[in-house]
């Protein structure tokens, strides 16, 4: 009994702690236990924010004063900042069209000949600058001389049936001085005179009415005679005449035999070689004069009543790199019918044959010198992400506005919209920050700082 009860006794316990270990796994809370841990869990929580809000109120108090201090400081030192500022006023700003053209020769001919011939030598070739009547072609001159003496003889032959010698004047040359018109002269006379006493001795009766009527045939016939010897002789003076052209003809063909230069310039093309030969009208050789040059370019429509003879032109050459000025000589009368632009030409000196002609040039025309703008420094303006703003000083504040530009020249370029005359600008804006500003100087208005900016030597150093 005793030893059964003892078996019994000890495997009771070890029973009851194995069946408490299982509910711990599987323990279910009741509502009384979560009640519990929730009152538990905010009293904790209540006695967390009162320790930090005593220490919390213990520490501001003590640092206070330091933090303020320090505040101040850096207010001061980012807040207010020292810059140069410019006052936006009407700046002088030309009205400039931009054209694009090419330079073409003042002169440009296609040299020919007048005669036909063979080549006999040629005097130039590619790149020869030449003179005025400077001998460019040679053109055989065998066959014009043998035409000259056969002309000669024309001449001669003409003068000698008028009774002149080869060296005499027919200047003063009289058709009724010649030897056959005398000599029909005296026939004729000679008839009037027989005629006149016929008809005396026909009134006295001494002869009949017949032998007068031969009296009268005759002085008609002499004076026809003299008449047919003047026509001739007439006929020789124009002969003569005829020849002396024909002459002069034929020696003016020698001459053109040399082809000489129209006017000084440079060959540009050679087209001929000694024993070619050459018909009338054939270009020998291409002659053009490179100084002065001219700029041929077009404008629009809405700038035609602007342009003008005398107006200022900026060219620019891919291959030079300053611009040129010139000035535009020639306008059109009339606007391109299919463009709709105004065609002008502006002369360009060419001294020293520096430029070439053929070259393509990007123009500025100012078709308007006294124009005015917004125009601003290029350091006054801050670009970024294709924004482009100025800081504008409003109640001695800088404060960023966003702005439109124009054109852009030496530095300087157009606002179109954003600022106003009588705005005040910063003249750096890479100083420009949300602050308040201090003037190092008074400021100055853009259009004393564009020509001080231009002319340095005039007003001062630009800064």
């Amino acid at each position: 009994m005793t030893s059964t009860s003892g078996v019994s006794s000890d495997a009771r316990p070890r029973k009851v702690c194995h069946e408490t270990s299982q509910p711990r796994q599987n323990a279910v809370i009741k509502p009384n236990d979560l009640r519990d841990v929730h009152l538990l869990h905010g009293c904790i929580l209540t006695a967390l924010i009162f320790c930090s809000s005593q220490l919390g109120c213990t520490g501001a108090d003590s640092d206070t004063p330091k933090l303020e201090m320090a505040t101040d400081t850096v207010t001061n030192n980012q807040d207010t900042i020292e810059v140069q500022t410019l006052l936006v006023t009407p700046t002088n700003w030309p009205t400039i069209v931009r054209s694009q053209g090419s330079l073409i020769a003042d002169e440009v001919t296609v040299v020919s000949t007048k005669v036909a011939g063979r080549v006999a030598r040629v005097n130039v070739d590619l790149g020869d600058q030449v003179d005025a009547s400077q001998p460019l072609v040679l053109i055989d001159t065998a066959e014009f001389e043998l035409r000259v003496n056969q002309a000669k003889a024309r001449l001669h032959q003409a003068l000698a049936a008028v009774g002149l010698n080869p060296n005499d004047s027919t200047e003063g040359l009289n058709p009724n001085h010649a030897p056959p018109v005398r000599q029909e002269k005296a026939v004729w006379d000679e008839a009037q005179n027989s005629l006149r006493r016929t008809e005396t001795l026909l009134k006295q009766g001494a002869i009949s009415k017949g032998e007068y009527d031969l009296a009268f045939a005759a002085e008609r016939s002499a004076e026809a005679r003299h008449a047919a010897a003047l026509n001739a002789v007439q006929e020789k003076i124009a002969m003569i005449n005829t020849a002396q052209t024909e002459l002069a003809l034929t020696e003016h063909q020698i001459e053109e035999a040399t082809i000489l230069a129209p006017f000084s310039g440079y060959i540009r093309r050679r087209n001929v070689a000694p024993g070619t030969y050459l018909s009338i009208g054939e270009p020998v050789v291409t002659l053009v004069r490179t100084d002065p040059l001219r700029f041929s370019g077009s404008l629009p429509e809405r700038y035609a009543q602007l342009v003008h003879v005398g107006l200022t032109v900026n060219l620019q050459l891919a291959s030079m790199p300053l611009p040129i000025t010139a000035t535009i000589s020639r306008v059109s009368p009339a606007l391109n019918d299919q463009s709709r632009s105004l065609d002008f030409e502006a002369d360009l000196s060419n001294p020293n044959q520096s430029i070439r002609a053929g070259l393509f040039a990007e123009a500025e025309v100012v078709v308007d010198p006294d124009a005015e703008a917004i125009a601003v420094p290029i350091t006054a303006v801050d670009s970024f992400a294709g924004v482009q703003k100025v800081w504008k000083v409003i109640s001695n504040q800088a404060v960023e506005q966003e702005v439109l530009l124009g054109a852009k020249r030496n530095g300087w370029c157009e606002v179109t919209s954003g600022i106003q005359f009588g705005d005040e600008i910063l003249l750096l804006a890479s100083k420009g920050k949300q602050a308040k500003v201090r003037r190092s100087d008074a400021a100055l208005p853009t259009d004393l700082w564009l020509e001080k900016s231009l002319n340095p030597s005039s007003t001062g150093e630009a800064k």
